[in-house]
């Protein structure tokens, strides 16, 4: 329900609230009230404001003169802060004195304030007689994902965990007394404090990297030693992960961090994680979750096609340049041949060794050791053949794209100083940028981005490539297939686009009566443009049209187009630079010169055309007994 209003005064500051609690002045409940209005924006709070906030709540709970509605403001803050998004260190002290407040505050019924339950925060005292065998605490799921009175309950007299069949406890705790404890005929003071996040417990040896939180519960018993405390948690459902190991932990505050001290694993199952522990403190559970990849299939049938066509086709290409090398002074062999060097054993690399040879497949095994995980997110260490895989691969494209610039820039000076042949020192140049600048950009990439923990820096794990993507499947600017590959290749292919342009604008201004007929000379032209399109990689700009595409149907289009021009990319050369070269067609014409047609005898009729009452003999075949060569 509503209670009754209450007035801020608008001038006051979380600071003049903490100088006014400190100062015994003014009005606690209205301080109480202010404060809780002032943090109701939690999302809006500085970190100084946060820390000034959690010392006010302390001190309130803390109050000799505290009443329900103090303490119910009060929860009220605490639950609020909860919800903060600024961190910092200095809070850090804050929050911890205002967690050890609420475990001794939990203990005490102020004013038969037994239950204060908040979105954020639930805090039970109980008192249980001291012949009662045990105590069990659980916390419901809300539909609103937020703690709600009603669906918090206590059983005073039970020792046995419920069987939680369909996951709908969030947290349930059970304390079994000892005998020593039972014998004594004084009542029990118990206090239950249940968070909903663990923002007051930033932990520095275990880190939340995929941004999950965890429900942490304080059970509090006093001084008391030898305690038998069972839990249950619900795991965690984080989307497209499956739970890898999980630990149950306490806070040690000596240490400031959680600690597996003291507790166990008993069960884990889909419905609850299952903790012992010999103590009471603040409990939880770690959870650390692995990605469920969505594996790469086969290659599909174009891809194989295509790229096996493209490495015999490179293969006869490689062959041909270098057997013919002589005979062609002013071809520029040593960059075709690195080209096709460089995409030939990318083609044979990306068939042969693409896929990840360890996939993580089928559901992980949670260990039996209790041990902390560092971070919520697990990730294989390296085993070395998919990360060679994707250096080569980065290395061979990009040693790719850098030959076919270099090959653009020969084809530049030789238009531009109108040369047959390339300027002095320019192979010596070539080679060493060719080789060298793949070799540098792959260095820096894997200084920049790979470790041994976490090869998934630098490399994908459905297949081994660059990353490229985050947990959310969304493309990621940071990672290094967007600044170690598209970010230099784009350069690279917008310098080869100006080049085509420049040589085609060129070429058309020549004479076309150079050649027997204009057509001729145009198809010339154009068979020259595309050749060296072609040897320039400029199909693969087709690639970036995809990542900016929206409409699904040119998608589909361009991907398509794309992969049946980059996989057939070595065909292509193999067409325009080796079959169609005179040297091929003088040897084709020897070979067919060589083998005779098979000998067919041809036998023929006499026709003739009748035109009235005269014949007219119109044309005759004789008999041919020869057999015809084909040449």
């Amino acid at each position: 329900m509503f209670g009754p209003p209450h007035e801020l005064q608008c001038e006051f500051t979380l600071g003049d609230i903490q100088g006014n609690i400190s100062s015994s002045s003014g009005d606690l409940l209205q301080l109480a009230f202010s404060t809780q209005i002032l943090t109701s924006q939690p999302e809006q709070l500085s970190a100084d404001n946060i820390t000034t906030a959690a010392q006010i709540a302390n001190t309130l709970l803390q109050s000799a003169n505290i009443t329900e509605d103090i303490a119910v403001a009060a929860v009220t803050t605490i639950s609020q802060l909860l919800n903060a998004s600024e961190e910092s260190t200095q809070e850090r002290d804050a929050v911890q004195n205002l967690t050890e407040t609420l475990e001794k505050f939990s203990l005490d019924q102020y004013n038969n304030v037994s239950l204060v339950v908040q979105p954020n925060l639930a805090v039970q005292s109980v008192q249980v007689p001291s012949d009662t065998v045990g105590i069990q605490f659980t916390a419901l799921t809300g539909r609103s994902g937020n703690f709600v009175a009603n669906r918090i309950h206590l059983n005073t007299n039970t020792s046995e965990l419920i069987a939680d069949k369909g996951g709908s406890t969030d947290v349930q705790i059970v304390i079994k007394f000892p005998s020593v404890l039972r014998s004594k005929n004084t009542n029990n003071s118990i206090g239950f404090v249940l968070y909903q996040n663990d923002r007051f417990f930033k932990s520095r040896a275990f880190s939340a990297s995929s941004g999950t939180s965890r429900r942490v519960i304080s059970a509090n018993l006093g001084q008391v030693s030898g305690l038998h405390v069972e839990m249950l948690f619900k795991p965690t459902a984080v989307p497209n992960t499956s739970l890898y190991d999980f630990a149950c932990v306490s806070w040690n505050y000596t240490l400031k961090d959680w600690s597996t001290f003291g507790c166990y694993k008993v069960n884990h199952s889909a419905d609850g994680l299952q903790c012992f522990c010999n103590h009471t403190t603040n409990f939880a559970v770690l959870m650390s979750f692995r990605r469920d990849y969505k594996y790469a299939n086969e290659l599909n049938w174009i891809t194989t096609l295509g790229c096996s066509m493209s490495i015999i086709g490179l293969s006869l290409t490689i062959t041909f340049q270098m057997v013919t090398r002589k005979s062609r002074k002013t071809n520029p062999t040593v960059l075709l041949v690195s080209v096709c060097m460089c995409l030939l054993i990318f083609t044979l690399l990306f068939m042969l060794g693409v896929g990840n040879p360890h996939k993580q497949l089928g559901k992980p095994k949670i260990q039996k050791d209790n041990i902390l995980p560092p971070s919520d997110t697990h990730t294989e260490r390296d085993r070395g053949p998919c990360t060679a895989v994707a250096v080569l691969l980065q290395y061979f494209l990009l040693g790719t794209f850098t030959w076919n610039t270099l090959y653009a820039t020969h084809v530049f000076l030789m238009i531009r100083n109108s040369l047959a042949t390339s300027p002095s020192h320019f192979t010596a140049y070539t080679v060493a940028i060719g080789w060298g600048l793949p070799a540098f950009v792959v260095s820096l990439t894997l200084g920049i981005s790979y470790r041994v923990d976490n090869p998934l820096g630098y490399r994908q794990e459905e297949f081994c490539w660059l990353a490229a993507l985050d947990p959310k499947e969304n493309f990621d600017f940071k990672l290094p297939m967007f600044w170690g590959f598209l970010i230099p290749v784009a350069f690279m292919l917008i310098f080869n686009t100006v080049v085509l342009v420049y040589f085609t604008v060129t070429t058309c201004k020549t004479n076309p009566h150079l050649t027997s007929t204009r057509h001729t000379s145009m198809k010339k032209k154009f068979l020259s443009s595309f050749s060296l399109a072609v040897v320039l990689g400029l199909s693969w700009i087709l690639g970036y049209l995809l990542l900016i595409t929206q409409n699904q149907t040119m998608y589909t289009i361009l991907n398509i187009s794309f992969c049946v021009l980059t996989t057939t990319q070595g065909l292509q050369i193999f067409i325009l630079f080796t079959a169609r070269t005179a040297i091929v067609k003088k040897m084709m014409a020897d070979a067919l010169k060589s083998v005779s047609s098979v000998g067919i005898p041809l036998h023929t009729k006499r026709f003739s055309l009748w035109r009235g009452k005269h014949r007219e003999k119109v044309e005759s075949y004789t008999q041919l007994d020869t057999i015809l060569s084909t040449h």
